[in-house]
């Protein structure tokens, strides 16, 4: 029978045998006819008489009695004298002592306070035995069957590089033993989302046909103090006794933060913490198991879990580049009946700062798009279409409902964007413009591609920090400082978040010093917001200048709602 079935019928059980004994005690109290109260100077009088033949003596306020011509029995005030039952018996009365209703009472309590610890001991065997049984969420596979492989993981060549000594030792473990060499124990791999830190994880686990155990971070996380800390435990016993393989944790940082130096932490998160610690530390050399990790977060995982002999290795899992992108996109295009005109090259050029998570989901949405279509095969428009999408949120439908001022206002705010990607920074190519609204609340957008880069210098960061600004500079431009709209509250967020960076984290303003970390954030924000402005009003200088391309650029946005690269290329030239 199920665990869970077991569980709610010992639990019936239970309840049927409680209301058992408050059944029985109230039968027993109605079997019985209630007792005529008779007053205790009567009582007396009939005793006198050699009227009353018994009496039931207790430690209650009533007491009872039968009177030898009747068969009733008679209740009255107990007087609970010392010398009492002594004056009945020498009355010739049969006495007898009994429990009275409060200890009737009493009993009943007890029976149920018995029955209740039963029920409370049984359910929580239950539940240690619930817990037991599946006590670590984790996924086995069966020795000797292929994951994937690095074959199947496009890109990451450096990481790759970096995990393949490992994947030999999980091969042969006994000659790495034989040369007095000790393997990492752990491996954390960090990066962005979507870049395939797990995909890596199994393809180890895969190339070295050993079992991979995987569980969350989050499964180990637990209300209960010491629940955590035993999920720990039963996982490596299992990955002990499965012999050689890897054990991934994902997410890793949900256990794994750094622990608190106060009295208000984490006991159950800590338990569970100090639990993997040990158990990572108590592989002996030469078991053939490694433990991989997973995290966004690599700066907030505790000291203790990066020190040798945890996770001593660590390996980025960054987003692809141009190559990884296209090797990307020819993995996930495999089996999609992709039309000869879409250029994988050109895809591959134009997602810049894509993971492969994200690759992944835009050929997706393109073959989506091309079954509700119902095509033969996937064309540009459904990739272009899962592109935008993918950047901005899907164009919106209804449009009735937008004034035309609101209109002007949007292409005039696109246009300066545009303008500004193209003058200030000739690398930084435009792929889009539009004013067409979008479900995720834009009211228009303006696609660019940077370069893709291995550093930024000042300039780069101040000419991105230029184009934020330059949708609120257009309309400043055209509308009039008081007339300006929230439309740009987003662009002047990214602008101040690089301005503030600009200044503390990449030391680039009047000093070099981090001043983020020498806790100086007034200096920080007053130079951050002089740099902001004065960037601004170069942006402005530099749309006024060029006056004639941004109303040209707009005033064709309002006919065509939608303007490529070329074209905008195109309108800036004639106006040069």
């Amino acid at each position: 029978m199920n665990l869970k079935y077991r569980n709610i019928l010992g639990v019936v059980v239970i309840l049927a045998l409680v209301g058992a004994v408050l059944a029985g005690a109230f039968f027993r109290d109605s079997r019985n006819t209630q007792p005529e109260f008779m007053e205790y100077a009567a009582f007396i009088e009939a005793v006198a008489y050699g009227r009353v033949k018994s009496v039931s003596l207790g430690d209650g306020a009533m007491l009872r009695f039968t009177l030898a011509d009747s068969e009733a029995s008679y209740t009255t005030n107990n007087p609970r004298r010392g010398d009492f039952k002594e004056f009945l018996l020498l009355a010739g009365i049969s006495v007898s002592e009994s429990t009275t209703t409060g200890e009737g009472l009493l009993q009943i309590g007890v029976t149920i306070a018995l029955v209740a610890g039963l029920f409370f001991f049984i359910r929580r065997r239950t539940s240690a035995g619930m817990a037991k049984a599946g006590l670590t969420p984790v996924t086995v596979k069966p020795h000797g069957q292929k994951l994937c492989g690095f074959d199947d993981v496009a890109g990451n060549l450096e990481a790759k590089e970096n995990v393949k000594d490992i994947v030999d030792y999980l091969k042969e473990p006994e000659r790495f033993a034989r040369y007095g060499a000790r393997m990492p124990r752990g491996i954390l791999f960090h990066g962005k989302p979507g870049t395939g830190k797990t995909l890596m994880a199994r393809a180890m686990a895969g190339e070295a046909g050993v079992p991979f155990h995987a569980v969350s971070g989050s499964d180990f996380v637990q209300m209960y103090v010491g629940v955590g800390a035993a999920r720990v435990r039963d996982l490596f016993k299992k990955a002990r006794e499965a012999g050689r393989g890897v054990i991934f944790i994902d997410e890793i940082d949900a256990l794994g933060k750094k622990r608190s130096d106060g009295v208000n932490g984490n006991d159950e998160r800590e338990q569970t913490l100090n639990a993997l610690l040990t158990e990572m530390q108590g592989f002996s050399e030469g078991t053939g198991i490694v433990v991989v990790a997973a995290t966004n977060r690599p700066d907030i995982l505790d000291e203790a879990l990066l020190r040798p002999g945890r996770f001593d290795r660590r390996v980025e899992i960054g987003l692809p580049d141009m190559n990884a992108r296209r090797a990307i996109l020819d993995l996930h295009s495999q089996g999609k009946p992709l039309s000869r005109e879409i250029d994988l090259d050109k895809l591959a050029r134009d997602t810049v700062f894509f993971s492969g998570a994200m690759l992944e989901g835009l050929l997706n949405d393109a073959a989506i798009g091309a079954a509700r279509r119902g095509g033969e095969d996937i064309l540009p428009e459904d990739i272009t279409t899962a592109y935008y999408t993918a950047l901005a949120g899907s164009e919106k439908k209804d449009r009735s409902a937008i004034r035309d001022h609101e209109r002007a206002i949007t292409a005039w705010h696109e246009s300066g964007h545009a303008l500004a990607a193209v003058l200030s920074d000739p690398e930084n190519r435009v792929a889009k413009v539009t004013i067409i609204p979008s479900t995720s609340g834009a009211g228009g957008f303006c696609a660019t591609i940077p370069p893709e880069r291995m550093y930024y210098t000042k300039q780069d960061l101040r000419r991105q920090i230029k184009i934020s600004l330059a949708g609120r500079a257009a309309e400043e431009l055209r509308f009039g400082e008081d007339n300006v709209t929230t439309g740009a509250s987003n662009d002047i967020e990214k602008a101040t978040t690089t301005a503030m960076q600009y200044v503390s984290k990449f030391g680039m303003g009047t000093g070099i010093a981090d001043r983020a970390l020498l806790k100086d954030n007034r200096k920080v924000a007053v130079e951050s917001a002089a740099l902001t402005d004065t960037l601004y009003r170069e942006t402005l200088i530099l749309l006024q200048k060029n006056y004639s391309a941004l109303e040209a650029l707009a005033e064709r946005l309002l006919t065509k709602e939608t303007l490529d690269g070329d074209e905008v290329a195109e309108i800036i030239d004639s106006c040069a």
